[in-house]
């Protein structure tokens, strides 16, 4: 395994996390525990979560996830080997199972709260804000549009006093983005430094071959800033594994299960996977290795957040640690941007 560490902090976390987001609904409890064994054993330190989790987010299952994860700790005895990452669910009615008080400061308390119960622990690494609270371009939408009836006022100081007091309360160590953007990070940064406030110090975004928008104004950001990014779906929901393609997806993959996620299913991002697969066979990688292996490369990226369904595909993942990709792949790899860039975003 290789390591790195959370920006401005002495955490050592692996390059590779591993998420949980299926636990407790395509996985089973038992299934999520093993997962977290072979993971930690192959040197994996950094596990992800969060209240929402699993998903697709339901108020039947909510918080069922870190449940799971709660019962490997009080069983395994493991919690000073990890390094636990989760979020608070941001607005919407997605979540209104959960709350409808956004990111306010009861509802910081609060959910920060539950989760130390379903994981059976007395703190949290990294607390995550899981996405903003105001009308903007998240979750495949391509553009900004403003939207002139969105009824959000600015409380970016509000909301890190409210993760300030959780801090001091000594239940989360450090705080991190989600699905954020480059001026609500910058406005974070800003009100941290002006106020004397606790800095954001990761971003959680979607970041694969077929997704590449963070290397626009979001890379310079995480660069200049100090801010590492860690990469959720660098698998695009599997699609980059080609299984799809191949037909070869198990009856319980995410897409089969739940189609309406079609977010890297356009037809541009099929066009771009099957170049992309070939790409992989041409140089004797699976698509699954080249594509983990590109984004474990980038420099902007502090952990690279892997999900598996069963232990083969959690084996092959984590595998992709050891693959370096040649400076002519990653040229070839370029090419195919520039012909089809960000088919999924």
């Amino acid at each position: 395994m290789k390591y790195t560490t959370l920006p401005n902090t002495s955490i050592k976390v692996s390059k590779i996390c591993l998420g949980s987001m299926t636990w407790g609904n395509q996985n089973t409890e038992a299934e999520g525990h093993l997962q977290l064994d072979y993971a930690l054993d192959q040197g994996v330190n950094f596990i992800d979560t969060a209240e929402l989790y699993p998903v697709p987010a339901t108020a039947e299952t909510s918080g069922r996830t870190s449940k799971i994860i709660g019962t490997w700790l009080k069983k395994s005895r493991n919690r000073d080997k990890v390094v636990l990452a989760s979020k608070i669910a941001g607005p919407g009615d997605y979540t209104a199972h959960i709350r409808t008080t956004g990111f306010s400061k009861s509802a910081i308390k609060e959910a920060v709260d539950l989760e130390l119960k379903r994981l059976q622990t007395d703190y949290i690494d990294l607390y995550q804000l899981h996405w903003p609270e105001r009308d903007t371009n998240t979750f495949g939408i391509r553009d900004y549009k403003h939207n002139p009836d969105d009824q959000w006022k600015d409380n970016f100081k509000e909301v890190l006093e409210g993760l300030d007091q959780v801090i001091k309360e000594g239940k989360v160590r450090h705080i991190g983005l989600s699905n954020e953007k480059a001026w609500g990070t910058m406005r974070y940064l800003e009100e941290s430094t002006n106020s004397n406030l606790p800095r954001p110090i990761t971003i959680q975004n979607a970041y694969s071959l077929i997704n590449r928008v963070f290397e626009g104004d979001m890379a310079e950001i995480s660069m200049r800033e100090n801010i590492g990014l860690l990469v959720y779906s660098p698998m695009a929901f599997g699609v980059l594994s080609g299984k799809y393609i191949k037909n070869t997806a198990a009856d319980n993959a995410r897409l089969k299960l739940f189609p309406r996620f079609s977010r890297y299913s356009s037809e541009q991002a099929t066009m771009a996977t099957k170049q992309y697969m070939s790409l992989a066979e041409k140089n004797n990688l699976s698509l699954a290795q080249m594509s983990l292996a590109f984004v474990n490369q980038r420099t902007f990226v502090t952990s690279n957040i892997i999900g598996a369904t069963n232990l083969e595909q959690l084996k092959e993942n984590i595998a992709s640690i050891s693959i370096d990709l040649s400076d002519t792949l990653l040229d070839d790899i370029n090419a195919i941007h520039s012909n089809i860039p960000n088919p999924a975003p």
